[in-house]
């Protein structure tokens, strides 16, 4: 006896058997008419005798629109012996929708018609969106949505003069904000607006009600609060006025009459319009064994698919599109365990493509999810935090996934032991700043430790972001970002191809592995280390979740093995106060075309506890910038001025020297030091006693006279400096104290014109100890470049409050450096790599094969399964072969020049 079958028709009826696929010549029976009907048919059945085969539920084409969320719950549960398939009649294409149709149009004026949807079963319905032509309208809004520049185009922006957005500002506000003068616009019912913004940040956005609109201040107050301030020049728009209703596409809801008022792109005759009803289609709760194939879901308000507590199940060669608002996705799976969205077609969604979470992390029990072979592409249309793949918590799995075109990241991942591998992402972060093809934070110390990311191939990652008074695109994104002290993530064997900001970032990352990925063309550097000292705030703001995170998890047996858990994250912190470690970045290769790029750019990193090996690297040049600069001999005397200090009176400060920043309580005077001498010949019982002439700088509190923070800072008179030539600054310094924090400059401004410095952070003891800078004054085209740099100046900055320093035998000196690749060799990184070309099949089309002579299979690269990567016709596909949808790739974000 095999499983139950029943059919699905258009023109079928619930009260039929559903047991034949047409309805017989008496009209008595026949397929039934909606995947409610079918649910209930299975509950009388299993009743009835059970369902110890399952059953097979095939929906003939055409468009159900239910009347009602399908709700599946224990009850019908099913096993792995008996499993429910719900799928399409052979090769027939089922929609099922969460709306309705729409009809009785009339004219209101030119060419915008309306209809009343009240007497369309809408009496008790705000709905939030329309579909018409199988695509979501606009809703009627101010600036107009601009087709031509989608991203770029179409923006109101905050007045006023703009701030730094990491500036911190008292007193600013959540919930209002200004408009220029040239936006302002007559509404009839203010309470009815929202506002759709991007605050301070630009890393997502909020859609939030208007209170009211002051005409005399520009002030538009809000019913709640954004995630952020809103800024000037931060982006917006206002919509749902009948009054901007002026464009194709466009409609509005009158909540009070229940007109619905629409601009339609083409003839309403040539294609039907829909509203939703539903806010999700399918609801699965404590479901077990059941699986959906083959079928298209359109048109609801807020998730498609969505499953909590379930298990085996699987959503297979679907269509999921036109769905979600702010917090709609196509498919999300809740706890439960093990369920899976297959070689599906998901587009248009309100928030994520697909959003999986489960698994006990503390117990590093897997939830199984996976995500495989799906077709994943504009996505976060109302949400800009909306990815391809969100994953949250243990054993989940994103692979051989097509993402393009979303706002943000194409996958995000938090959680432990998890797998992203065989994807293929390009052309995300279309709206957002400070992202990553992929990315995950930290904060709680444990996220994402066991998490692989291999065998992906990420591409034209963009971002988009405010440059002056410009919005641009691309703008600071990176191809992997590990964030916030994420951990324990290995990176092994992915193509990182034209992220702008970087290939890979680890912002205060430890304990992760870089190994064997191919690096292309980043923009700026290819691999960036962001790391904190334990005086950043992030650090003290975010120890609390990081001893709970660490302290829940480590007496649990399965975490022993994680790599490096013996560090509790209150002795993470490093002799020089740094607390990046752990860090490997070994036998990849890293290739880009533009020698004036960075290769490496690194703060705060400790290159005793972070490695750089075997890796080859090809830089169109000779001399890959590594950023780093050592000294090979000084070639000129020392050109300071008083540098002995032999010109000034004690308890002054000597001549030629002066304070560049002076706290209210802080002095430097020259100072008469006795100290032990050397003893003048081997034997003698006492050592001689010098007196030594010194610079006494000391501080107590940080702040200047108006309360400002300020460093102590002592500068010499400037000197003449030649750009591009290099220089070396050295002293003598000892404190009072231990670990006084000081930073050696080298600073060439002339006031109101331009400012350039170099500095290192040092930490001074009570011993006397030579500290050096080595520098090199930018050339004309580089960098902190101005056609009136010629002098240059030696600092020193006493940043440790209640401190004392004292600044002897100071120098300036022309110098000789090694270049920056053998200085980044001489302080102990990339000894056994290469710089030479990796011979690819063809990188001027995006070929990484590695020819047979390729250099890097002697340092032991291993190949990567380039041909695997993404969407396989040998796996379950809802299309094939994939035509992939036009976005900003054919179309490319245009640069917005605010007026």
């Amino acid at each position: 006896v095999g499983p139950v079958r029943l059919f699905i028709a258009p023109q079928g009826d619930d009260r039929f058997s559903g047991s034949i696929s047409e309805r017989n010549a008496e009209g008595s029976d026949g397929p039934l008419a909606t995947l409610l009907g079918a649910r209930d048919r299975l509950r009388a059945l299993r009743k009835e005798g059970g369902l110890p085969r399952g059953a097979v539920v095939e929906l003939r084409g055409g468009v159900y629109s239910l009347p009602a969320t399908v709700k599946l719950s224990r009850e019908d549960a099913a096993t792995a012996d008996g499993p429910i398939v719900v799928r399409a009649f052979g090769h027939e294409k089922p929609i099922v929708t969460g709306a309705k149709p729409l009809g009785g149009w009339t004219i209101h004026r030119g060419p915008i018609w309306k209809t009343n949807v009240r007497e369309q079963g809408f009496a008790n319905i705000y709905f939030r969106q329309l579909f018409f032509d199988g695509r979501r309208q606009h809703l009627a809004r101010y600036p107009n949505y601009d087709p031509e520049n989608p991203y770029g185009g179409g923006w109101a922006y905050v007045d006023g003069e703009p701030v730094n957005m990491y500036q911190e500002i008292p007193g600013e506000k959540r919930d209002e904000l200004i408009y220029r003068e040239q936006d302002h616009r007559q509404w009839s019912r203010p309470d009815e607006l929202e506002v759709f913004i991007f605050p301070r940040y630009n890393w997502w956005n909020n859609i939030v009600g208007v209170k009211s609109i002051d005409r005399a201040t520009r002030k538009i107050a809000l019913k709640g609060n954004c995630s952020y301030p809103p800024r000037p020049l931060d982006r917006y728009y206002v919509r749902n006025a009948l009054e901007e209703l002026d464009a194709p596409g466009e409609w509005y809801l009158d909540k009070q009459d229940g007109t619905l008022y629409f601009y339609p792109p083409r003839p309403l005759a040539t294609a039907p319009a829909y509203a939703p009803h539903l806010r999700t289609i399918v609801e699965a709760n404590e479901l077990a064994h059941w699986r959906f194939e083959g079928i298209s879901f359109e048109n609801c308000e807020g998730t498609a698919l969505v499953f909590n507590k379930c298990e085996e199940c699987t959503v297979e060669r679907c269509t999921i599109r036109n769905v979600g608002d702010y917090n709609g996705s196509g498919v999300s799976a809740t706890g439960g365990r093990r369920v899976r969205v297959v070689g599906c077609d998901i587009s248009e969604t309100g928030s994520h493509g697909i959003a999986l979470s489960g698994g006990d992390r503390i117990k590093l029990v897997p939830a199984e999810h996976e995500a495989v072979n799906n077709y994943i592409h504009h996505i976060g249309v109302f949400h800009k935090h909306g990815v391809g793949v969100n994953m949250s918590g243990c054993g989940i799995r994103a692979a051989h996934n097509l993402i393009h075109d979303g706002p943000r990241m194409g996958i995000q991942f938090s959680g432990n032991n998890l797998l992203i591998e065989l994807n293929r992402i390009r052309h995300v972060n279309l709206e957002t700043e400070d992202t990553g093809a992929v990315y995950t934070g930290g904060r709680d110390w444990i996220s994402s430790r066991g998490t692989v990311i291999r065998h992906n191939y990420f591409h034209d990652i963009l971002g988009f972001g405010r440059h002056g008074r410009q919005w641009v695109s691309p703008y600071f994104a990176w191809g992997v970002y590990l964030d916030d002290n994420a951990g324990g993530v290995d990176v092994v064997g992915n193509i990182v191809v034209r992220a702008y900001r970087a290939g890979l970032h680890l912002h205060n990352g430890r304990d992760n592995l870089i190994e064997n990925n191919i690096f292309v063309d980043g923009k700026q550097q290819q691999i960036e280390f962001s790391g904190w000292t334990d005086q950043h705030r992030y650090w003290a703001n975010h120890m609390p979740t990081m001893l709970k995170g660490y302290e829940s998890v480590i007496n649990e047996p399965a975490w022993k093995n994680m790599r490096n858990m013996h560090i509790h994250p209150s002795q993470a912190v490093l002799p020089d106060r740094t607390i990046m470690s752990g860090n490997v970045v070994r036998r990849n290769i890293i290739y880009y075309r533009d020698p004036r790029t960075q290769l490496y750019t690194l703060k705060n990193v400790n290159l005793d506890h972070n490695r750089f090996e075997q890796n080859l690297v090809y830089c169109g040049g000779p001399n890959p910038q590594t950023g780093y600069l050592q000294l090979d001999r000084t070639t000129g005397p020392n050109v300071l001025l008083n540098a002995d200090f032999a010109e000034g009176e004690p308890g002054k400060l000597p001549p030629k020297w002066h304070f560049q920043h002076r706290p209210a309580e802080a002095a430097a005077v020259l100072d008469l030091v006795q100290q032990s001498g050397a003893a003048k010949q081997s034997g003698e019982p006492e050592a001689t006693v010098e007196t030594v002439r010194a610079i006494r700088l000391s501080v107590k509190e940080l702040k200047d006279a108006q309360g400002k923070a300020s460093a102590a800072a002592v500068v010499s008179q400037v000197v003449e400096a030649a750009p591009g030539r290099a220089y070396r600054i050295a002293a003598q310094l000892r404190a009072d104290q231990p670990e006084t924090e000081v930073k050696l400059l080298a600073q060439s401004y002339e006031h109101k014109v331009y400012f350039w410095a170099k500095e290192k952070t040092v930490r001074v003891g009570p011993r006397w100890q030579t500290f050096e800078l080595v520098f090199r004054l930018p050339s004309p085209g580089e960098p902190g470049y101005h056609e009136r740099m010629k002098s240059v100046a030696a600092r020193f900055d006493l940043t440790t409050p209640n401190r004392t320093l004292w600044i002897r035998d100071p120098s300036l000196q022309p110098a000789e450096l090694l270049d920056p690749w053998r200085s980044w060799q001489a302080v102990g990184q990339d000894r056994g790599s290469l710089v030479a070309d990796p011979l690819f099949v063809d990188a001027n089309r995006d070929d990484y094969r590695l020819r047979p002579e390729s250099p890097a299979w002697k340092l032991g690269f291993q190949r990567i399964p380039i041909e695997r990567i993404g969407p396989q016709p040998d796996l379950p596909r809802a299309t094939w072969p994939i035509i992939e949808a036009e976005g900003v790739r054919e179309k490319p974000i245009r640069t917005i020049e605010i007026r």
